[in-house]
């Protein structure tokens, strides 16, 4: 099942509620700083749950050093620092 775009699975537990999964959810979240993916809902004994989960890879931004600066676009340059970047030479990955 989908709860708050989280995929959930419950595992051994019969009588877990809406208001419980989300909960856990929130738990995770609040003690994770990546993006919650699916998590998984188990018994482990002793009434006590398992909580096992995964996370999705955080997006960035192509960070490029042109000329002594880190930037990630260069929509903010002048025509010159633009004609700078534009002669450079670029060298291949391999």
């Amino acid at each position: 099942m989908v709860v708050n775009g989280v995929e959930v699975k419950v595992n051994g537990l019969n009588d877990v509620s809406e208001g419980e999964i989300l909960n856990y959810i929130n738990y995770v979240k609040e003690n994770s700083n990546e993006t919650l993916a699916s998590i998984t809902i188990s018994d482990a004994g002793n009434g006590e749950v398992s909580l096992d989960y995964q996370t999705q890879p955080a997006q960035f931004e192509r960070i490029r050093r042109i000329t002594g600066y880190l930037v990630g676009t260069i929509d903010r340059f002048n025509n010159a620092k633009r004609a700078e970047e534009h002669d450079r030479v670029k060298h291949g990955l391999n």
